[in-house]
């Protein structure tokens, strides 16, 4: 009897280690995975309108936010790598969605970061506007986490605003569908993986014992996930007005 709980026990570890390697890995390639199909249909389409490239300003402050914090608080690895991954996909998602509002704007006087006009704040006619942007944002966040990291109440302030950040990424997409009174042009694949992704996030944050911040505002990201995908059904049941352009079925319904 004890023979056979020692076999099961020797045979448990190595599944235990085998299926927390998969949740690190899920948890650092996973938040990049929605934005493929969305990716994908733009390029084979050249319409980013339905895509929100706030959401990708979103996600580049949240990540760079949880970088600086897990300097003054200590984090899993995987999400910190998770971080740095997810700053590179949006970077690739912003090159690809500039390039194609560009080519197709009849105007062609280029706003640049440096008119520091606020009207065109993240519309900008060239990609290293917005690497600019976000270098600037990085060593200021940078400078003032160096200077107060020995406070406490900075460091979890800054830890919630990071995740708060992220939990709030589906708002850009979430305005822009109420605006334009429709989901055309918007991946619902991309939605779909974007819920189903943040459920699992926020349950590895919960078994993880991750800090309160990451699991509370992954909560809320959930609901926001979930709010899009009722106005993906809504829009389409009741539509509010008919289409202005269009874009293949496949764009809109990528399943």
């Amino acid at each position: 009897m004890e023979e056979g709980l020692s076999s099961l026990k020797q045979f448990a570890l190595p599944v235990g280690k085998l299926a927390s390697w998969i949740a690190a890995v899920a948890m650092m390639f996973g938040g990049v995975v929605p934005y493929i199909p969305q990716y994908r249909d733009i390029k084979r389409t050249q319409n980013a309108e339905g895509f929100s490239i706030y959401v990708c300003l979103v996600l580049l402050v949240a990540n760079i936010l949880r970088i600086l914090f897990w300097f003054g608080r200590y984090f899993e690895p995987p999400l910190l790598l998770q971080s740095i991954i997810m700053i590179i996909t949006m970077l690739v998602m912003l090159k690809l969605c500039t390039a194609v509002r560009v080519a197709s704007e009849l105007t062609t006087r280029r706003r640049a970061f440096t008119d520091f006009d606020l009207q065109y704040f993240w519309l900008w006619s060239r990609f290293i506007d917005y690497i600019q942007c976000v270098l600037a944002f990085t060593v200021v966040a940078a400078y003032i986490t160096y200077l107060l990291i020995d406070s406490s109440l900075f460091v979890e302030t800054l830890g919630f605003f990071a995740v708060f950040t992220e939990a709030m990424l589906g708002t850009p997409q979430l305005y822009r569908n109420y605006e334009n009174k429709s989901t055309e042009g918007m991946s619902i694949t991309m939605v779909l993986m974007w819920a189903s992704g943040d459920t699992f996030k926020t349950a590895y944050f919960i078994l993880n014992q991750a800090p309160f911040q990451f699991w509370i505002c992954g909560l809320l990201q959930v609901c926001v996930d979930i709010t899009i995908l009722f106005q993906a059904y809504y829009y389409d049941r009741y539509p509010q007005k008919p289409s202005s352009h269009t874009v293949p079925s496949t764009s809109t319904k990528a399943l």
